[in-house]
């Protein structure tokens, strides 16, 4: 089985407002669901040398559908000069919970399918 649900990972600054970022993709319909993780530690390589950072790991339950709107909200907000945006695809679940994931970003319309777009 598989759907168009997605799950995107977002990792952001440990004193980034994440509520705020939250609040605002539900708000919109981009993400049904925006889980706020307790601190991490990330270990990476950024620009040639191995850095260290204090982290929250914002996990954002979707639709593929409007994948591109969400990464621009985020985008928008994040402070990183290259944020992980990362989607992986739900290949299965509980279907009642797919269903509310889908009617809870339902009323987003992707960019590249609305009236108003420049992209037709």
């Amino acid at each position: 089985m598989t759907s168009g649900a997605i799950v995107v990972l977002c990792a952001v600054p440990g004193d980034f407002d994440s509520e705020r970022m939250a609040r605002d993709l539900v708000e919109r319909s981009l993400a049904a669901c925006v889980q706020i993780g307790p601190g991490v530690t990330s270990v990476y390589r950024w620009q040639g040398a191995v850095e260290k950072g204090d982290e929250k790991l914002l996990v954002i339950k979707s639709r593929s559908e409007v994948f591109r709107d969400l990464e621009a909200a985020i985008m928008a907000e994040h402070p990183y000069e290259v944020p992980e945006i990362i989607a992986l695809p739900v290949v299965a679940g509980h279907e009642p919970y797919l269903a509310w994931l889908t009617a809870s970003t339902a009323a987003s319309i992707p960019t590249s399918r609305r009236r108003d777009s420049p992209v037709e």
